[in-house]
Order: structure tokens, then C-alpha cells, then sequence
């Protein structure tokens, strides 16, 4: 069985990127489609879908173009099949893997922190409005 293939409007819509948001990704080389149809049309697979949700996810914690593509190369690497990493390079791969990680915890922490601050203030003005009343 062939795995199904989607067009690029598609696959905007099942991951909420827009059209000229995955042509971006796929220039700087972040996503390539699996295939062109005859027409040339770009299409994908639900693996292609997967590596643009963990992009769409990698967004708001402020990670650059080229760190989304080094995380995505060690990911790729760790889940090689037909050269696997063995040995001494898996263990460098989990060693980078793991301080994306934990730039993610931290800087997911720092999103914590802001949106508890921007949640009291809007309570504070929600207050402010029903005294004013």
C-alpha cells in the first residue's frame, strides 16, 4: 500500500501553518515534500505533516531557522534505519537532543511566568471596570 500523499493547502489546513508560511520552510530546507504531482504540485506525507507540527511547536519558544534545522538533523539522525547511529555518535546525538530539551523546559518556564503576569493584569483591569460601575 502506498502512503497517502496531500497537496499543500491540505496540509496547511491540518496544521494551521499557512501556505507561504510551509513554501518558507521548505526554501530554508526545514520541510521538502515527499514528491510533485505531474503538474508539479507539491505533495506530502503524514510524516511531512509531523515534521511541521514539531516546527509549528518549536515557534513560540524562540528558536532560529538554524537551530529548528539542528534539532530536526539530530532527530533525523537518532531515527535513521538505514544507517543508524551507533555508539559513541548516538550518545552525542542524546547529549544535544537532551540541551534542546532543556532550553525548551526553561524557556517554557519563562512563558509560564509571562502569562501569569499578563492573566493578573487583565483580572486587575476586569476589577478596575466592575468598580467603576
Amino acid at each position: 500500500m502506498t502512503e497517502r500523499q496531500m497537496q499543500i493547502g491540505e496540509v496547511a489546513e491540518r496544521t494551521g501553518l499557512s501556505l507561504r508560511t510551509i513554501r518558507h520552510y521548505e526554501e530554508v530546507g526545514l520541510v521538502i515534500p515527499s514528491a510533485r504531482s505531474k503538474g508539479g504540485f507539491r505533495l506530502y506525507t503524514d510524516a511531512d505533516v509531523e515534521r511541521l507540527m514539531v516546527i509549528r511547536r518549536m515557534k513560540p519558544l524562540d528558536f532560529s531557522l538554524e537551530e529548528m534545522r539542528d534539532l530536526l538533523d539530530i532527530t533525523d539522525r537518532i531515527a535513521a534505519t538505514d544507517d543508524p547511529a551507533t555508539g559513541e555518535e548516538r550518545e552525542r546525538l542524546r547529549e544535544r537532543l537532551d540541551s534542546y530539551r532543556k532550553v525548551a523546559d526553561a524557556r517554557c518556564q519563562t512563558l509560564r511566568a509571562q502569562l501569569m503576569a499578563a492573566e493578573d493584569f487583565a483580572a486587575t483591569l476586569r476589577r478596575r471596570m466592575r468598580a467603576g460601575h
